[in-house]
């Protein structure tokens, strides 16, 4: 068997701290007999130094394209448009199922080089249950946000913070006025730290999940001063917010944050907006009279780098010594060449 050989790439967006490998848990990967390289990266949460120290080997930042054939280059967020073939295999987000802008492209990109996507996201047990995930913390800082906002305390532009002066901001102060807020996939992992956010800030939220969104109720849904979206759609389902119900006269509704952020794609249960918001401009209005405020941002984890990092490096960790071996590996895999199947492309030349 090959060794395994994880080369973890800089990320090209700047406003991505995260990192999926910390430095402790890439020294009990090189323990294991893992080669584990790290590219220079100036605004990674974890300096080169620590990884040094850790006994990875170091790299340029955007040298993974030069990278041995057998490296796994892992990352988190997109890859910069150039090469236009991808030889290798890569480990990220590659939000390409889904037929989000771009995912053609992407796949074909793919097909050209012969390298094949490990689409994080995809990465599941038996059961289809996400062994990796940043669920839990993109919906705590969904609702933080949104609470922010409502409370007119959101500045911009957004900065990284720790979870302590996050929480120290969310806590009710005096003046503050009473809001109701409803969290739709409140189960779930985003679900459940979005409601620990909102009871932090002092808010209880109404929980919904599939009981409530089998038959929704947009009355009581526009009832509700905040609105954060947690679902992670697999198939098609009536939208939970449509552009006729942004002027519904007495609507309550004020401000939304779309922790999922599937714009673009057919599965959006938000089909109100076309683009996300940005950290320098985090806040769009979507109507004035009388005022609709949204929040979407689709790298809300990277706000509390180090938190997120640290629990996502936690779960993938353990997984990634039995890469290409292991059935959760082949599963990913499979998504990814029936992904380029239903697009009529694909080399298939790539195995686990």
């Amino acid at each position: 068997m090959t060794e395994l050989h994880l080369w973890l790439r800089h990320e090209v967006r700047t406003t991505e701290r995260r990192t999926p490998i910390v430095p402790s848990d890439a020294r009990r990967l090189v323990d294991s007999g893992v080669t584990v390289t790290v590219e220079e990266s100036p605004q990674r949460i974890h300096p080169l130094q620590e990884y040094e120290a850790a006994g990875c080997r170091v790299a340029p930042a955007g040298s993974w394209v030069t990278a041995p054939p057998a490296a796994v280059v892992t990352g988190l967020k997109e890859l910069p448009d150039e090469p236009e073939a991808l030889t290798h295999r890569h480990l990220y987000f590659g939000h390409a199922y889904k037929g989000q802008p771009g995912a053609g492209d992407l796949l074909r990109r793919f097909a050209a080089g012969g390298g094949a996507l490990f689409d994080l996201e995809y990465l599941v047990d038996d059961s289809g249950r996400r062994l990796a995930a940043f669920g839990f913390w993109a919906g705590y800082l969904g609702a933080a946000l949104a609470v922010l906002q409502h409370r007119g305390r959101l500045a911009a532009p957004l900065t990284p913070t720790s979870k302590d002066e996050l929480d120290a901001g969310l806590r009710p102060a005096a003046g503050d006025e009473e809001f109701t807020a409803l969290v739709i996939g409140a189960l779930g992992r985003s679900g459940r730290g979005a409601r620990l956010a909102f009871l932090t800030a002092g808010v209880e939220a109404t929980p919904w999940d599939l009981a409530e969104t089998r038959d929704l109720d947009r009355r009581a849904l526009l009832a509700h001063d905040v609105l954060v979206n947690a679902v992670l759609a697999t198939a098609p389902v009536p939208p939970f917010l449509r552009e006729q119900d942004l002027d519904v006269p007495d609507r309550r509704l004020r401000t939304v944050c779309d922790v999922t952020v599937d714009v673009g794609s057919p599965l959006n249960v938000l089909p109100v907006y076309d683009r996300v918001t940005e950290w320098t401009d985090p806040v769009r209005r979507l109507r004035e009279r009388p005022p609709l405020d949204l929040i979407a941002i689709d790298n809300l984890p990277s706000l509390l780098p180090r938190e997120s990092s640290a629990d996502f490096s936690s779960a993938l960790t353990p997984l990634l010594p039995a890469f290409g071996t292991d059935a959760a590996w082949g599963r990913c895999l499979d998504r990814f060449h029936q992904a380029q199947r239903e697009l009529g492309i694909g080399k298939e030349r790539v195995e686990g």
